[in-house]
């Protein structure tokens, strides 16, 4: 994995070496990811220049430096990620005449990309990535991000071009760039505990949305989808014997894929229904005993690492755990604003941080379980949704109204105490619709738009994914939508945020089986009975799969998320610091 920056001024005169100098201080401050090569191409007289920083994961020699020229010279590459069918695409081409130098994913992306075009290659090409393209003769960039948003890039529109970078900080060190905070952007985030993209808390930076080709030329940039979800439940399926095979045929070559590397690969194992499975199937298939890793805590409510030991010790993996105290969680907390770039509140990013510095002390590359909860409905805020729905729409409309003027009359009204319940019962009497029940129960803060000055009243209008919300669930599959809402804006704008940035920090490159867009479009097209319910236990098909590895006494329990116990920490051991 890698980190990649750079920019293009189309109508700007510098010397080579002053763009040599701009570049390589972006580059320089993403040495974290990519710890193991460093390098730039510019080309002055079209005003371009690219960083790159290698973390060397497949072919370890200098073939895969990038910056990359493509064979006919015609293309400029500087690519963060892995393709995990670079090996059938490498033969497929070499039949076509191809010749390469190395045995590098970035050299099978160039080529494709040089012989069939950037769309096609894109549609074609499965993995986790986000890169930077020069088209030398068209004098144009093409900026492309994977289609669940796995891998960050960043953009900056300038009077003369585009800015662009794996994080944040490296735009920070582009010479004559003043950050100006956005405060619809900081709405968002007290309300949702991120930045949703497209924007980012910065005035005039976004992010490229999963699925997303950039198109920037001379006055214009241009971006479309290449990628997007189709109809839910639109597969023809017959039984769901044939769903449930097909999916373990499709997550084990998933697995499969992203065991190869010519780095230690291990596992992250929570003792959870997705992360066991990953870990099982992924065992099956190594000659070895898997390395898995997993994060305990004192408190017992929060501690999953027993279970994770139990399904290590069944399946005969080779386990390590680390009990993290609130002193570690101290000691991260001043990195995080190094980490994450911009506000990110999600509590888990304490042990997901701490989670990637124990395994990158072993392992190089990890396999994750992220994405099982967003496609097999596995969250119980689903269920939560369309019960208080229900509930909500039952009530006269004239008790809505007197309970909205209430509401109104006690906004100021202390908040604490007794008074809490009565409040959130107040506040869901004046819930109308689904998105609006969604938005209650997934908020920190529902009336942020009172502390930040400028900023829109929703913070709806900073995010796609939650606008798409309709008013009522479809009855054939009312958790779709919710889904939906997770997949295109929670899953890539928290989760996957949350990964990237605390495995990099650590130089591990993360990866995710569940996320491979074949196993995400077979779930999607499944038939809500099956992939869609909101009845406990949840994702039953995932369950069902588990069951043939590991015994259901070892992972059939509610599902918990990755809990931290911060409230006893700053009632604890951290109560003076916080004072």
């Amino acid at each position: 994995m890698c980190g990649i920056a750079g920019f293009v001024e189309f109508e700007a005169t510098r010397a080579a070496a002053q763009l040599e100098r701009r570049v390589a201080a972006m580059g320089a401050t993403l040495s974290h990811r990519g710890p193991d090569d460093a390098g730039t191409w510019v080309d002055a007289g079209a005003g371009v220049a690219l960083a790159h920083r290698r973390l060397s994961i497949v072919d370890l020699s200098a073939a895969g430096h990038q910056p990359m020229v493509s064979s006919d010279e015609r293309y400029v590459l500087s690519y963060n990620g892995e393709l995990y069918d670079h090996r059938e695409l490498r033969e497929e081409l070499e039949g076509a005449g191809a010749r390469f130098r190395g045995s590098s994913d970035t050299e099978v992306l160039l080529e494709l990309c040089q012989r069939e075009g950037v769309e096609r290659a894109l549609e074609r090409i499965n993995g986790m990535f986000a890169f930077a393209l020069w088209d030398r003769r068209e004098r144009r960039l093409a900026l492309a991000r994977d289609r669940l948003g796995i891998k960050p890039l960043y953009w900056l529109r300038r009077a003369k071009g585009v800015a662009f970078a794996s994080e944040l900080k490296a735009l920070r060190a582009l010479e004559g760039w003043t950050p100006a905070l956005d405060p619809e952007a900081l709405l968002a985030y007290l309300r949702l505990q991120y930045v949703p993209a497209p924007r980012t808390i910065y005035q005039g930076v976004s992010k490229l949305e999963p699925g997303t080709l950039l198109w920037v030329e001379e006055g214009l940039a241009r971006p479309r989808r290449y990628w997007q979800l189709g109809a839910p439940g639109s597969g023809e399926w017959t039984t769901r014997a044939e769903a449930l095979q097909r999916c373990e045929e499709l997550l084990s070559d998933s697995v499969r894929r992203r065991l190869a590397a010519d780095v230690p690969v291990g596992v992250f194992l929570s003792g959870g229904v997705d992360s066991s499975l990953v870990a099982a199937l992924g065992q099956r298939v190594s000659p070895t005993p898997l390395r898995t890793f997993s994060i305990g805590f004192q408190s017992e409510a929060d501690d999953e690492a027993p279970y994770a030991r139990a399904v290590a010790e069944h399946l005969g993996c080779e386990h390590t755990e680390l009990y993290m105290q609130s002193g570690d969680a101290l000691a991260l907390v001043e990195r995080l604003g190094d980490l994450y770039d911009e506000p990110f509140a999600d509590s888990s990013q304490l042990p997901t941080a701490l989670l990637s510095q124990l395994t990158r002390s072993s392992v190089t590359v990890a396999l994750a379980g992220d994405g099982g909860d967003e496609l097999f409905a596995g969250y119980t805020r689903y269920r939560d949704c369309l019960e208080l729905l229900a509930k909500v729409q039952r009530l006269p409309a004239p008790l809505r109204e007197l309970a909205r003027a209430a509401r109104l009359r006690t906004r100021w009204a202390p908040d604490w105490g007794r008074g809490r319940g009565a409040r959130r019962r107040l506040r869901r009497a004046t819930l109308r619709d689904l998105r609006e029940v969604y938005l209650h129960l997934t908020s920190l803060w529902e009336e942020p738009h009172e502390l930040v000055e400028g900023a829109a009243a929703s913070a709806l209008a900073c995010s796609p994914a939650l606008r798409e919300l309709p008013a009522r669930p479809p009855a054939d599959d009312p958790l779709a939508p919710l889904q939906r809402a997770d997949l295109l804006g929670y899953l890539p704008d928290d989760l996957l945020t949350k990964v990237d940035r605390a495995s990099m920090a650590a130089s591990l490159e993360v990866r995710l089986p569940l996320l491979d867009h074949r196993l995400v479009e077979l779930a999607w097209s499944l038939p809500s009975e099956w992939a869609r319910r909101w009845e406990e236990p949840n994702k039953p098909l995932l369950r069902d799969l588990l069951a043939r590895h590991v015994p259901r006494r070892l992972t059939d329990r509610p599902k918990r998320g990755f809990r931290v116990p911060v409230e006893d920490w700053l009632r604890g051991p951290l109560r003076s610091q916080c004072e």
